[in-house]
């Protein structure tokens, strides 16, 4: 992100980069926002005026992306699961959509700031060594350290139960307060088997692949 307004503090997006699940570039531009850009923050970015000075209308990377990721369906059809829209994989992209003022599913959305396993490290990349945003950044490489960590919980073993959600309908009453006495019998072996998780655990994407 470059700078905007009057003290460059407003995030402006002036590159983008979109990969697939095999780390190929399916889409990488340097964006011309709708603004003037008066802070580059080269020691970030890395971008020059001279970069933006004949690069893709953000009208038209947003029609790129925006047809890219429905893949022919319209936004308002498009289903959690299956179909042929596509998963948007990401670091932090409530702010990225904003930026580029693009909308879409929060069903298809995969964001590794926000998925609960993966909160409670204060560095996402620990585990692939992989530095995601230190320095001046590259869209490219911030592209694969995600999608190689978004692949890496993808393929997490687990048994993948028919109703796998705590909020859906068959599993409303698995701890209900009518059931206190017999809850208050079970082992916890037997608590674990009707528990089940409160967020969409990402190996279920895996069935769609």
């Amino acid at each position: 992100m470059v700078g905007g307004g009057s003290d460059g503090s407003l995030d402006l997006c002036a590159r983008v980069c979109i990969i697939d699940d095999h780390e190929n570039i399916i889409f990488h531009s340097y964006v011309n926002p709708p603004i003037p850009v008066t802070n580059y923050r080269f020691g970030m970015t890395g971008i020059r005026p001279e970069y933006l000075r004949d690069a893709m209308p953000m009208r038209q990377v947003q029609r790129r992306i925006q047809d890219f990721l429905c893949n022919g369906e319209s936004l308002w059809k498009i289903q959690p699961t299956g179909g042929n829209a596509k998963i948007l994989v990401g670091h932090g992209l409530d702010h990225d959509l904003e930026s580029l003022q693009i909308e879409y599913k929060a069903e298809k959305i995969r964001d590794t700031a926000k998925y609960p396993p993966l909160m409670k490290s204060s560095k996402l990349s620990n585990s692939l060594k992989y530095d995601i945003q230190m320095g001046i950044q590259d869209p490219y490489d911030d592209c694969v350290a995600t999608m190689r960590l978004y692949k890496r919980m993808r393929c997490q073993g687990h048994k993948i139960e028919e109703y796998p959600l705590a909020s859906d309908p068959q599993n409303r009453n698995n701890f209900g307060s009518w059931r206190q006495s017999e809850l208050e019998k079970m082992s916890p072996q037997q608590m674990l088997e009707i528990s089940r998780s409160d967020y969409n655990c990402w190996c279920l994407d895996s069935l769609y692949i």
